[in-house]
């Protein structure tokens, strides 16, 4: 079957015929867009609420950061379950399960009476999350090839910017305008129209299957979703709590059982059983060296929102509708840059990303200059042209290296692959969150300096400082892919 064949909805790769790959209608893709704008815009909408959760259900700082948490500890944990199930069941089916479930746990959230409800809702939020998004990256790798897989990976990462700017501006609006009397609820409810459109629009995603069908390793499921809870709970709650011996012992316990997963997937390989995640996939050196790519560059992007939060909203007083609305020019800048960079890599390959991590690295490094700098009388509209760099930056690689990075792997592999890039992206947040939450924290606490916004620029300044070298580091690892490639 040739690339530009447009599949009818019965037509699906199998066994005898495993070549089979189809372009996405535009309704399909939609329901694929909508799905990543959701998931993402409900990693970013929570941060803008805390103030409004704490005084509409009286809940705790520690619970407040379970309500965050949870979302992203369940999510990251079985992201890897989510794509493999994808795999072997139908990407299109497990997609449709997924969404469906968000939206239903969605209202649950809207409607949650009390903390330790809302809590519960977003684990199980995190979860059906886990099953929708692995989709949509395998069924963009699965069913378009050259410059239209390129150029949907592109609109993809134009959606997730522009969710990322919603969750921020948008759901600071609708907070603050507390429309229906609903308050910090509404923020949840949204998401139901969303998902009922996807839900209906995804029939047009045409089916996919890994043509090698066999049972689930369930005894790997319980391993790796294990092994990554003890990952990242520490990682999202330990810097926060001084690192008590409870999350020592959780990130060893994290390695011990990471290296039992390995050593049983290696097993399930050799007896001929098919493995929840193929081990030689990290052997192979470009697909290894970019999923470090991967964590290191989606490390830069919590940790850069959660400092810049904190040095609009606490260190310059800013409330969360003109925070929102300072971080949007950056978010622009993605966006901006997400379409521009699929042209970029079919003209010049990887070299595009090198270039776009390049500038990445000196916007963070202009941005740490001009805070520094400027300090005490420091203006939230000053930051607003680096920002755009900034956003621009990111835009540059973040989408156009998953796509690379996905295509190293072959096409009955994608929901795997898909499932560990997307937890490869989650851990690599959760360590960004949690180093510069160490850095930023320390220099809070230990500044001499009377001034509030003295004290949030320095803390920000030393947060940023791992994300310069993370930018640096990934620079040369990069001009170091582009070299393997071209062995």
């Amino acid at each position: 079957m040739n690339s530009n064949h447009r599949c009818t909805m019965g037509e699906v790769p199998t066994p005898s015929n495993p070549s089979a790959t189809c372009k996405i209608p535009r309704l399909g893709l939609c329901a694929l867009l909508l799905a990543g704008f959701i998931t993402m815009f409900d990693l970013f909408v929570v941060n803008v609420a805390i103030p409004s959760i704490q005084t509409g259900l009286g809940a705790s700082f520690a619970q407040i950061g379970f309500i965050l948490t949870g979302y992203q500890l369940s999510f990251g944990a079985l992201l890897i379950t989510g794509g493999r199930l994808g795999d072997l069941f139908g990407r299109r089916r497990l997609f449709i399960m997924g969404m469906a479930g968000f939206t239903f746990i969605s209202a649950l959230c809207g409607l949650a009476p009390d903390t330790e409800s809302l809590i519960g809702a977003r684990v199980f939020q995190g979860a059906t999350a886990a099953l929708l998004f692995p989709q949509i990256y395998a069924s963009i790798r699965v069913n378009n090839e050259g410059d239209s897989r390129r150029r949907i990976f592109g609109l993809l990462g134009m959606t997730l910017g522009l969710a990322a700017i919603a969750g921020q501006v948008l759901g600071g609006w609708l907070v603050h305008a507390d429309v229906f009397g609903l308050s910090w609820r509404s923020i949840f409810l949204i998401n139901i129209p969303i998902g009922i459109v996807a839900i209906l629009a995804a029939r047009y995603i045409p089916e996919s299957i890994s043509p090698q069908r066999s049972q689930l390793d369930w005894s790997g499921v319980a391993l790796i979703s294990i092994g990554l809870a003890l990952l990242l709970i520490p990682l999202m709650e330990g810097a926060e709590q001084g690192w008590p011996a409870w999350s020592q012992w959780s990130l060893g316990g994290a390695v011990a059982v990471l290296l039992w997963f390995y050593r049983q997937q290696e097993r399930q390989r050799h007896s001929g059983r098919e493995p929840l995640v193929d081990m030689q996939l990290m052997a192979q050196k470009r697909f290894a060296l970019g999923a470090l790519l991967v964590l290191l560059i989606y490390s830069t992007s919590s940790s850069f929102f959660l400092c810049f939060a904190l040095l609009v909203q606490t260190g310059l007083g800013l409330d969360a509708f003109a925070a929102g609305s300072i971080f949007a020019p950056c978010s622009a800048g993605f966006v901006l840059a997400s379409l521009v960079a699929p042209r970029l890599m079919a003209r010049w390959g990887i070299y595009a990303i090198v270039t776009g991590a390049l500038i990445y690295a000196l916007a963070i490094a202009m941005l740490i200059m001009q805070v520094w700098m400027v300090d005490i009388a420091l203006k939230p509209a000053m930051l607003i042209p680096v920002l755009i760099v900034v956003g621009a930056g990111q835009g540059a690689i973040m989408t156009p290296l998953l796509n690379l990075v996905l295509g190293f792997v072959d096409a009955d592999k994608s929901g795997m692959a898909s499932g560990v890039i997307s937890t490869v992206q989650q851990i690599g947040a959760a360590l960004g969150v949690a180093i510069v939450g160490i850095l930023f924290n320390a220099t809070l606490s230990g500044t001499a300096a009377t001034s509030q916004i003295a004290q949030y620029s320095s803390a920000f300044v030393a947060g940023m400082l791992y994300n310069l070298g993370a930018a640096v580091l990934a620079c040369v690892l990069l001009f170091f892919l582009a070299k393997v490639n071209e062995e």
